[in-house]
């Protein structure tokens, strides 16, 4: 019982200022605003400041150097040489003026591009385009040393080729993932635009996986507003860290345009590079069938149920999905589970799959819908999906 009177006495004795003082301190925030203006202000401040520490872990590094150093001396320069034979001049049917200039006339036509070390010991990737038809390639390293190359291996269908140059303790590129690349990361191109000599651009990524511009048999580019210029093609395309993101290869060539440049995403240009060092092509799976995609207007024209997928217009004799029982007018609805979407992204999917591995194709047909398994073969050079 004393305990219970000893603490109502204490709760008595000093709740009554603190409700007081509360009452007091409500009092003057009613009367003075100004007061509580300072408390809104304090409380707004307090919250910048969160708001700069966290724009602080956004931000990013003031400079690049050090990813263009650690890159930079993996990018060589390429420039080539053609020798082709004048168009032949009227006069040379006179035998007069044969006999002035008995020999053949020929021109030496020049082009350049650029390069990227991805080996030691002296292998090269840049784009077909760069090299294709050149009689001699000269390769300038970052040092300034110059040294002959000799074409490994292309391929056409991705617009990518393989040099090699007697070189030793070469620096090769570091090998980022692209498929970690997310659209806003920065990115800087490395090339020899216009043969002035190396040079750094900077930009971002601005989409991933772009397809369908006619550009290559198989486009999965990273697309990026980096500049780059006639010269930087085969250059690299790097992240903030100096890792190779991909390859450059391409700009939308149109009026207005600017800003809209395409790279060989890095995973897909070292296939390229082990493959043709290793079998001198790329292999890649195979099913042996023309298809096109379905659209709506097609399937209404056709009166079908259904309005997407990949309608097969011929079927290669003997082939994998010859073998697997599919016919031409069959939709192929997915591949591996995966639903169609466009065809670009199916012949990718086929192309990734190694030869001599099950496919699963959904198909439908007639109303009807079933699965059927095609072993994947080798892909032979511009023959279908």
């Amino acid at each position: 019982m004393t305990n219970n009177r000893t603490v109502k006495f204490i709760v008595g004795y000093i709740g009554k200022p603190i409700l007081l003082g509360l009452f007091v301190a409500a009092l003057l925030l009613l009367v003075f605003p100004e007061f509580r203006q300072q408390t809104d202000t304090a409380d707004q401040s307090l919250m910048d400041l969160e708001q700069n520490g966290s724009a602080n872990q956004w931000a990013g590094p003031a400079s690049y150097s050090h990813a263009v150093t650690r890159a930079a001396p993996s990018v060589v320069n390429i420039y080539t040489r053609k020798v082709t034979k004048s168009a032949k001049h009227p006069l040379l049917d006179d035998p007069y003026f044969r006999r002035l200039f008995d020999k053949p006339q020929q021109r030496i036509q020049s082009s350049l591009g650029s390069g990227v070390i991805m080996q030691s010991d002296g292998f090269i990737l840049t784009n077909n385009h760069v090299i294709d038809g050149a009689d001699h390639i000269l390769v300038l390293l970052y040092d300034g040393t110059e040294a002959a190359a000799t074409v490994v291996g292309k391929d056409p269908e991705t617009d990518l080729a393989v040099l090699k140059i007697a070189s030793n303790n070469l620096q090769p590129i570091s090998i980022g993932e692209p498929a970690q690349a997310k659209i806003g990361d920065v990115v800087l191109a490395i090339g020899n635009p216009y043969g002035v000599g190396q040079t750094v651009t900077q930009g971002i990524i601005s989409a991933k996986g772009r397809n369908g511009l006619g550009l290559n048999t198989f486009e999965n580019f990273i697309q990026t507003d980096a500049d780059i210029n006639p010269g930087n093609s085969g250059g690299a395309l790097v992240d903030s860290y100096g890792n190779l993101l991909g390859i450059n290869t391409a700009i939308l060539n149109q009026s207005g345009s600017a800003g809209i440049s395409f790279a060989i995403p890095a995973n897909t240009a070292e296939k390229v590079l082990k493959d043709i060092i290793s079998y001198g092509y790329v292999v890649r799976g195979w099913v042996g069938m023309e298809a096109f995609p379905l659209t709506p207007q097609i399937a209404k024209r056709l009166n079908l149920s259904i309005s997407y997928g990949l309608l097969v217009r011929a079927i290669y004799n003997s082939s994998p999905a010859h073998l697997a029982g599919i016919q031409p007018g069959d939709i192929v609805i997915a591949i591996n589970g995966e639903p169609v979407t466009d065809r670009q992204s199916s012949v990718n999917q086929i192309a990734d799959v190694a030869p001599g591995t099950p496919i699963e194709l959904e198909i439908w047909r007639q109303g009807e819908t079933f699965e059927v398994t095609a072993v994947a073969g080798i892909r032979p050079t511009n023959s279908g999906n």
